[in-house]
C-alpha cells in the first residue's frame, strides 16, 4: 500500500512538473551534443595537425641548415614579426602587397561583418582609435542591425509567407498547417539554391584556390554568422576587380543573411514546431480575469467579443494555425456565430 501510494505521488509530481523536466533532458541533450562535437572535431583534426607541425619542423630543419649564417632564434624573432603582422591582416609576401586591407570597399566589407557579428578575423583594427572606434561602433550598430533586419524581415514574410499560405487555404481548402509546412520546405530549398549552391558555383570559379566544397562551406559559414575567417573572398594578389568583388560580396552577405532570416522566421511560425518548442518552456498563469471568465457557467456577450477580437489578433500573427468559428450562446438560447 505504501509503495503504491508512493509511486502515485512521484507519478503527479513528474505530471506536474513535465516543462521542468524536459527542460533538464534538454540541458543534457545540449552538453552531449557539444562533447560529440568535440570528440568528431579532435578525432578528425587532430591528424591533420600533427602532420602539419611535424611539416612546418622540417621545412624550419632544412632552411636553417641551408643558411648556416642564420640562427634559430634570429629567426624565431622574423617569424613571430610576421605572424604578428599577419594576425593584424598584413601580410609580408611580394604578391600580397598590392592589397590594401583599409581602402573603401575593404572598410566597408569589414563594417557589414562585424554589424552582421560574422567577424573573420581577417582584418582587424591596428590602431587604439580604430579599436576604440569599432567599440562604440558596435555597441549603437548591432541593435540597429537588429532592429533594421527585424523590420525587413517583418514585411517581406507578408508578402514571402503569409499571404501565399492564406491564399492557398482560402483557395485550395488545404488545412494551414500542411500548407505551412509545404511552403516552409519549397522556401528553405529556394534560398539553399539562390544563396549557397548558386554562389558555391560562381566562388568556385572566381577563386583559384577554392572547390566546390569550400565555396560552399564559405557561403555557410558566412550566412550563419559563424564567420571562422579561414575562406575570405576577394584576398588573392591578382583578383581582377577586386573593388567591385568586395561591393557585391557585401551586398550579397546582407541579402543572404535577410533570406537565412526569413527562412528561420517561416519555419518558426509552424504550428508542429510551436507545440514542440512549448514543451521546454514555463506554462503561462491565466490571468485572474481569464480565470473568473472560465469559472462562470456561461459567457457574457462582452466578453465573447472581445475572446473572438483576441482569436481574430491569432489567426492574423499566426497564419499557420486554423481557427475555429467563436460560438456563444445568446439571451433567448439560441446558437449564434
Amino acid at each position: 500500500m505504501l509503495q503504491s501510494l508512493t509511486s502515485n505521488s512521484c507519478v503527479r509530481l513528474i505530471q506536474s512538473n513535465k516543462s521542468t523536466w524536459y527542460f533538464l533532458f534538454l540541458i543534457l541533450g545540449y552538453v552531449l551534443y557539444l562533447i560529440f562535437g568535440a570528440v568528431v572535431f579532435s578525432s578528425v583534426e587532430l591528424p591533420y595537425e600533427d602532420e602539419l607541425r611535424q611539416d612546418l619542423r622540417n621545412v624550419k630543419r632544412k632552411f636553417l641548415q641551408e643558411n648556416e649564417c642564420l640562427s634559430e632564434d634570429r629567426l624565431e624573432e622574423f617569424l613571430a614579426k610576421a605572424l604578428e603582422a599577419s594576425n593584424y591582416g598584413v601580410s609580408m609576401l611580394n604578391n600580397a602587397t598590392a592589397n590594401w586591407n583599409w581602402d573603401f570597399t575593404s572598410a566597408l566589407f569589414f563594417a557589414s561583418t562585424v554589424l552582421s557579428t560574422t567577424g573573420y578575423g581577417h582584418t582587424v583594427p591596428l590602431s587604439d582609435g580604430g579599436k576604440a572606434f569599432c567599440i562604440i561602433y558596435s555597441v549603437i550598430g548591432i541593435p540597429f542591425t537588429l532592429l533594421f533586419l527585424t523590420a525587413v524581415v517583418q514585411r517581406i514574410m507578408v508578402f514571402s509567407t503569409r499571404r501565399p499560405v492564406t491564399y492557398i487555404h482560402t483557395h485550395w481548402g488545404l488545412s494551414k498547417p500542411l500548407v505551412g509546412m509545404i511552403h516552409a520546405i519549397f522556401l528553405a530549398f529556394i534560398t539553399a539554391s539562390c544563396f549557397f549552391i548558386i554562389p558555391a558555383v560562381v566562388f568556385s570559379a572566381l577563386e583559384e584556390n577554392w572547390n566546390f566544397l569550400e565555396s560552399f562551406y564559405f557561403c555557410f559559414i558566412s550566412l550563419s554568422t559563424i564567420g571562422l575567417g579561414d575562406y575570405v573572398p576577394g584576398e588573392g594578389y591578382n583578383q581582377k576587380f577586386r573593388e567591385l568583388y568586395k561591393l557585391g560580396i557585401t551586398v550579397y552577405l546582407l541579402l543572404g543573411l535577410i533570406a537565412m532570416l526569413v527562412v528561420l522566421e517561416t519555419f518558426c511560425e509552424l504550428q508542429q514546431l510551436k507545440q514542440f518548442r512549448k514543451m521546454f518552456y514555463l506554462k503561462r498563469e491565466k490571468p485572474e480575469d481569464r480565470v473568473t471568465i472560465l469559472d462562470h457557467d456561461h459567457l457574457s456577450f462582452s466578453s465573447v467579443s472581445d475572446q473572438a477580437a483576441t482569436l481574430r489578433e491569432e489567426k492574423i500573427t499566426e497564419p499557420f494555425v486554423d481557427v475555429q468559428p467563436v460560438l456563444y450562446t445568446a439571451t433567448d438560447g439560441s446558437i449564434n456565430r
